[in-house]
């Protein structure tokens, strides 16, 4: 039973398919970024001990409600989504511990290498998040819906984060495909030459139009009018494509040098 599921994990690693899961990722992205975008910034969801949120200790402490939410939810997640863990297929935001686990781990042999598994940029994406790009897509103001706000964030943050730490299977199955490329590189420790290996600047535009222009298909109000959109997108296809070419494309690749630097450990 181990060696089948083995087996059907290993021929998915390959680079088509790897390909379509990136482009379904996109939209997951695209659509969590306009429901987020249905709400204001919210702000007193992010600040610790704000007045405007009913806090009851020990419930949340000192910590903002945005933080006790994605804490809690993925707290929940760990115990039910053990493949979707164990693969590293999502990494976690908080500190959660995988005990209480209401269904059984997986049976399979891992498909990343162990040692580069492991890897989680999630605070860069958190503060690139919050900091960055949601003041972007969303509107000013306080309209009081913070739970479903919050909801919103940590769809947004999990889908981007699931995108940008697929990177370590893509690093996989281009080190499969071609280990006499990356092996000198590795062994040199030579980010550079990892990073040169990865860079294919015409498929990087291509993506970065292919998002813009589904940002505009789907974020458009759709009517039985014969017409064509007046340009009133519910997120700017503009920033989408900005969202990718400076902090996806990037962060993405960094994962993939960061996992195989670790490949022959």
């Amino acid at each position: 039973m181990a060696q089948q599921g083995s087996s059907y994990l290993d021929s998915l690693l390959n680079l088509e398919s790897v390909r379509k899961s990136l482009v379904r990722q996109e939209d997951s992205i695209i659509f969590s970024l306009i429901e987020r975008a249905k709400y204001p910034i919210n702000s007193a969801l992010y600040d610790d001990d704000d007045d405007k949120i009913n806090k009851d200790p020990p419930a949340h402490s000192s910590a903002s409600l945005f933080h006790f939410f994605v804490q809690e939810s993925e707290a929940l997640q760990a115990k039910v989504l053990p493949v979707v863990i164990r693969l590293r297929r999502r990494m976690p935001f908080s500190q959660i511990t995988y005990h209480l686990l209401l269904l059984p781990p997986p049976d399979h042999t891992p498909v990343l290498h162990p040692p580069g598994a492991c890897i989680n940029i999630n605070e860069k994406i958190l503060n690139l998040y919050l900091k960055t790009l949601l003041p972007l897509i969303v509107a000013d103001g306080d309209d009081g819906n913070y739970a479903a706000t919050a909801a919103s964030d940590l769809n947004c943050l999990q889908a981007l984060s699931r995108r940008i730490h697929f990177g370590k299977f893509v690093a996989e199955v281009k080190f499969r495909d071609a280990p006499e490329d990356y092996t000198p590189a590795i062994r040199a420790k030579d980010t550079e030459a990892l990073m040169k290996l990865l860079t294919f600047e015409s498929v990087e535009e291509m993506i970065k139009k292919r998002v813009e222009k589904k940002a505009m298909i789907f974020g458009q109000d759709v009517d039985l009018k014969e017409s064509d959109s007046n340009g009133d997108y519910k997120v700017d296809p503009s920033i989408v494509s900005k969202l990718y070419g400076e902090w996806v494309i990037p962060l993405t690749k960094s994962v993939q040098v960061e996992y195989l630097l670790r490949r022959l450990d």
